[in-house]
């Protein structure tokens, strides 16, 4: 096994890990106010918010006498409440006894709180970290805007293949004779679909009021947009704005080339002719084999290189309204959520490969390559690892929310929460088991090809 295979290019080792660091810290900080926030609300006392496990680098205590910490090993936090002996709430049976005299002590205690209050401090952590996500995808959609319908030019990109005569703000309203249908029709699609694959192509368009007809690149060629982490055309260097020129030595000058030709390979290597700031470099890489979701649900295995592609140009752009923005981010959110439960089903029933689990090593390798693509790009990746954070802490396991939460309900239903032996056994039940899943996952990050 290749070690330096697992460290990206981007900075190397250190910035890896630098950016895995951040990333993990902001979701887990906002992870755990959740927590504290809510436990205040409630009238639950915190004794500790720490930012990491292990030696305490900085502390503070605040007028409250919350212990405010930052410790060495910077993979995780966690909240300990009054009456709890670890950072997984278990019960401390001195402190609980020393309260028990005191009703106002006792309530202040996680423990000793009503069922209400114990509910909503454990349910907040999974909840702030979906909140996080909906932000951000809120205010990178504002950011961003929404294509402008008609379809209308906005920033051109540099092509090898570039033509002089389209220019930005031109309303496009035939492409080679045909008309192009609103951006919202599914003709749209099929527009793309069914252009002939050319160099260049005629543009009918609105200037200035004035109809005419330009010479414009190809609408999606195979230019590189983004790159997937942990792909094959990550390894093999590719980088955002390249063009793709020729494959196995024929010219391309649709993305749909590229398409066709990697699903075709049967995972055999390709030689890439790539354009790049006007030198053509070659490229070899070998297409893996990526399961995907689909809109619809299930799976669909295919050959893939890692890249992703889009128009000649961006389409000019306006803000959308506040509403639809988060909108589309709750949207954005649940999908993550629904593909994530998909995904973990499929995997569970042998229908994908369990190798789409990702351990700590992947995911800083994913922070890492998404930095290096940009800052929106790794604020985007927080948001996804906030979603998947806030799933993974709602699963009925003892040790994590979701089992606490399953605790609280067989607690509301029975009238009494379960022994103090029972939880004891279930809680090194369920951190046992959340210790295999990781090592799982480990040993996906160093073996999984």
């Amino acid at each position: 096994m290749d070690i330096s295979a697992l460290i990206p290019a981007f900075g190397g080792f250190a910035w890896t890990i630098f950016f895995f660091i951040v990333a993990l810290s902001v979701i887990v900080a906002i992870h755990e106010y959740g927590h504290y926030i809510v436990g205040r609300w409630s009238g639950i006392h915190a004794d500790v918010f720490s930012i990491g496990f292990g030696p305490v680098i900085y502390s503070r205590v605040d007028k409250r006498g919350t212990k405010w910490q930052i410790a060495a090993l910077p993979f995780g936090g966690y909240v300990k409440f009054a009456g709890d002996s670890n950072a997984a709430s278990g019960k401390d049976e001195a402190a609980m006894e020393a309260a028990a005299s005191d009703p106002v002590a006792l309530r202040r205690t996680m423990h000793g709180a009503p069922l209400w209050a114990r509910a909503a401090t454990v349910s907040a952590g999974p909840v702030f970290n979906f909140v996080l996500s909906i932000m951000v995808f809120a205010i990178v959609g504002y950011t961003n805007g929404v294509p402008r319908d008609p379809l209308t030019v906005g920033e051109l990109y540099t092509l090898p293949t570039e033509a002089e005569g389209l220019q930005a703000g031109d309303v496009v309203l035939e492409i080679d004779g045909t008309p192009v249908p609103s951006l919202s029709d599914p003709a749209y699609g099929d527009l793309i679909a069914n252009l002939p694959i050319a160099p260049q192509l005629e543009y009918t368009v609105e200037r200035d009021g004035e109809r005419m007809v330009v010479q414009g690149p190809y609408l999606r060629p195979p230019l590189v947009r983004s790159v997937t982490p942990r792909s094959a055309a990550l390894a093999a260097g590719l980088e955002q704005g390249d063009v793709i020129t020729s494959i196995n030595g024929e010219p391309v000058f649709a993305f749909r080339q590229l398409v066709n030709a990697v699903e075709g390979s049967n995972g055999a290597t390709l030689e890439l002719g790539v354009w790049r700031d006007g030198e053509t470099l070659e490229k070899s890489l070998a297409p893996k084999r990526v399961d995907e979701p689909q809109d619809g649900g299930g799976f669909t295995t295919q050959w893939r290189i890692g890249v992703a592609s889009g128009n000649a140009f961006d389409p000019a752009s306006e803000a959308p309204g506040v509403v639809d923005a988060v909108t589309g981010g709750v949207e954005q959110t649940w999908r993550i959520i629904t593909g994530s439960i998909s995904g973990l089903g499929h995997m569970i029933t042998g229908a994908i490969s369990t190798c789409n689990l990702s351990g700590p090593i992947g995911i800083a390798q994913v922070s890492g390559t998404m930095a290096s693509q940009g800052a929106q790009s790794f604020v985007w990746f927080i948001a996804v690892l906030s979603t998947a954070v806030g799933l993974l802490n709602l699963f009925p396991i003892p040790a994590l929310d979701g089992g606490h939460l399953v605790f609280y309900a067989y607690e509301a239903v029975t009238g009494k929460p379960p022994s103090d032996g029972a939880l004891r056994v279930l809680m090194a039940f369920g951190l046992t088991l959340v210790l295999s899943l990781m090592i799982f996952a480990v040993g996906n990050d160093l073996f999984c090809p």
